[in-house]
């Protein structure tokens, strides 16, 4: 299953950083292809963006549910795909690591099933390492610019 994790110490204290990834307002916009998300509860939204796998570009549309709220440091959530076969799930976490600076780590683990699955995953590896880091990079980003 492919898997990428990346870190980026943000220049923020954890209060703000959980202020910001808290909401899924905050960050959905800032998912690489963004094109909408809808709010349906506290825990689930949908989410719409525009990617190329490979020699494919394709509109992705995912629901996400989130597991945990762990208030400061963690959120977690599920992703299930709505227009194509995907299922996986990833977190934000956030660790203190000075007055003003705090250790942001972006995880996603994103699995295709189905007939073409085997070649859909060896694709999807190398783009899952570029939304990834460009997410969490982006988060840090918007957190730091409020």
């Amino acid at each position: 299953m492919p898997s990428k994790k990346h870190s980026v110490i943000v220049k923020a204290p954890l209060e703000k950083v959980w202020d910001f990834v808290r909401s899924m307002d905050n960050w959905a916009p800032l998912v690489p292809g963004y094109i909408q998300h809808q709010i349906i509860s506290d825990l689930v939204s949908t989410w719409e963006f525009k990617t190329d796998i490979g020699f494919i570009k394709k509109k992705i549309s995912l629901r996400i549910d989130i597991l945990k709220w762990e208030e400061p440091s963690q959120v977690s959530f599920k992703l299930t795909g709505i227009n194509e076969k995907f299922i996986g799930s990833g977190y934000f976490s956030a660790q203190q690591v000075g007055e003003t600076q705090t250790k942001m780590t972006g995880y996603l683990e994103i699995n295709a099933f189905g007939t073409f699955a085997p070649m859909v995953n060896s694709v999807l590896e190398p783009k899952l390492d570029e939304i990834t880091q460009e997410l969490t990079i982006e988060v840090c980003k918007a957190i730091e610019q409020r």
